[in-house]
This record gives structure tokens, sequence and C-alpha cells, in this order.
């Protein structure tokens, strides 16, 4: 079976957690891109894997073609299944920004760790440590504080939030996924396949439903490329990347702290002040954040 080879051994704590952190705070800026672009929701999360693919494809087949090439039909397997959540995830999330707001949508499709955790019990013999559960359940507290702070938006709402929810399951199977796949490919590997295959079958779906792929203003394809390039060649590239270093459920913890930016950035861009709610939910998700990473043992040099 091929491991990886980690060109110059492997980066220091400092670099693995910095990462992560540039992919957290990338990643922040999705949810108001997304509401800034007025595209159907197929559409945009077309766009976004199609612009990133056309990046990171070529490169992948120049650079990866060997490591491609020597996967096993089961790896061939794990990036489908990746490539599927990974759309999943994204179909279901960006079409439940049309009937939450940016906070709710975006703190319930990143309240997934309980998920990650257990399928990382169970796929990845990933262990989580009495703090690391601690952490994580701090985390979903004030994920259901800032949920619950704008129960008043009704039936609507209640479906922008079932549609969070599918969306943070899928994102939970692609980062089990994920962590298989990193310990065998370079970040470069892993994304190409990945992203290119994702961007297929959000094409192919946005096709069916009919979902309008031309004809929108510069402006509009001046958010989907933004969207590409920064929460997904940036973002989501530099998450996959810490995955290769870091469990499964510590990186989708961290994750949780994306609400935290997101509701900043909509209150000064879409100007959707966040409640108390939020305010007070949001210094839960850090603490929670804070005690997984502080809990976690990763095997990373000092």
């Amino acid at each position: 079976m091929r491991r990886r080879i980690r060109l110059g051994g492997q980066p220091p704590a400092f670099v693995v957690y910095g990462g992560l952190a540039l992919g957290v705070s990338a990643v922040s800026s999705a949810a108001v891109i997304i509401r800034l672009a007025d595209a159907p929701s197929l559409t945009i999360a077309a766009y976004r894997l199609a612009l990133a693919s056309a990046v990171v494809v070529p490169l992948g087949l120049a650079f990866e073609w060997g490591a491609l090439s020597s996967l096993t039909r089961r790896q061939w397997g794990l990036v489908l299944a990746a490539s599927v959540c990974l759309a999943a995830h994204f179909a279901f999330w960006i079409a439940s920004l049309e009937h939450t707001s940016v906070a709710s949508s975006v703190v319930i499709v990143t309240s997934n760790p309980v998920m990650v955790a257990i399928g990382a019990a169970l796929f990845l013999r990933e262990r989580s440590s009495p703090r690391v559960v601690a952490g994580i359940a701090i985390a979903v507290t004030g994920g259901l504080v800032i949920a619950l702070g704008d129960w008043d938006l009704g039936a609507r709402r209640l479906f922008g939030d079932f549609l969070a929810l599918l969306g943070a399951v899928a994102v939970a199977g692609y980062y089990i996924a994920g962590r298989s796949l990193r310990e065998r490919l370079s970040i470069l590997g892993y994304i190409a396949p990945v992203y290119g295959t994702a961007a297929v079958i959000l094409v192919a779906a946005a096709l069916a439903t009919g979902s309008r792929l031309t004809g929108f203003g510069i402006e509009v394809y001046g958010w989907l490329v933004l969207l590409a390039l920064l929460p997904q060649l940036v973002g989501h590239s530099s998450l996959n990347w810490s995955l290769g270093y870091l469990p499964a459920t510590l990186v989708a913890t961290a994750v949780m702290a994306e609400p935290i930016g997101a509701s900043l950035l909509a209150w000064a861009v879409l100007d959707e002040a966040p409640p108390v709610a939020t305010v007070a939910g949001g210094a839960l998700v850090l603490a929670g954040v804070f005690t997984t990473l502080t809990g976690a043992r990763p095997r990373l040099k000092a």
C-alpha cells in the first residue's frame, strides 16, 4: 500500500495549526459570498467546484499521476464517496441559505463533530479523549444556543435548518473519507480527483434540474470566482491539508469556529446583526474549539 511521502518531513505543529486556522478563516467568507451571488443554489455550488477544479485537476494530473494510477479499487471508492459527500454538502448547505439566516445555517452545518467522532471511531479507529468529547459537547451547545436565537422565523427557517443539517451529515462523511485518503495521498493528489468528480456531479445535477448556468451579470460571475478562490481553493484545501496530520474529529471541531467569522461578515456586509444568542453561543463555540484543540494529542513536532 502506497504511503504518502512528505517532502522535508512532517511540518512543525505551529505550521499545521496555522494551516488549520487559515482554512477556517477562509471558509468563513463563503456564506456571505453566496448571499451576494444572485444565482440558483445548485448553480453556485457547481461553479464553486468547477472553477476550483479547473485549477487543481490539471496540476494533479501533471504531478500526481503516478500516485493516482496506483490507487486500489477500494481507494477509488473512497475518492468517489468523498466526492459525492462534498457535492451533497454544498448542494444542501447553499440551498439552506435561501431559507434561514447566515448564523443558523453555518452553525448547523458545522455542528458535525459528533457524527465525525462516531464515524472516525467506527471506520478510522480514532478514539476521542474525554477532553475532546467535552469540547465537542460545549461547542454543540453553543451552536444550539445560536440556532435557537432566531427560532421565530417559522416554517421556512425550519426547512432551511433541515437542509443545513443534511449538509452537516454530508460533510461528516467527507471528512472521514478525506482523513483516510490523506494518509496515502498528497494534498494535490487528493483534491484533484475529489474536486473534479464533485464538480461533474453538481454540473449534472444543475442541468438535470434546469438550473441556469449562463446569462448572469459580470458581478455575479465575480462573486462565483471569489467563492472558488477563497473559501474553496484556500479554505477547503487548507482543511484537507491539515487532515493529513490531525484527527478528523479535531479538524471538524475547529471548523465550528466558522460561524463566528461568518456572523461578523454578515453583520458588516449584509446588515444581519447577530442577536444576543449568537454572541453567547459563539463564546461557547470558541470555548469548545479551544477545549478540543488542547485536548487532542496529534503527533506533531513542537
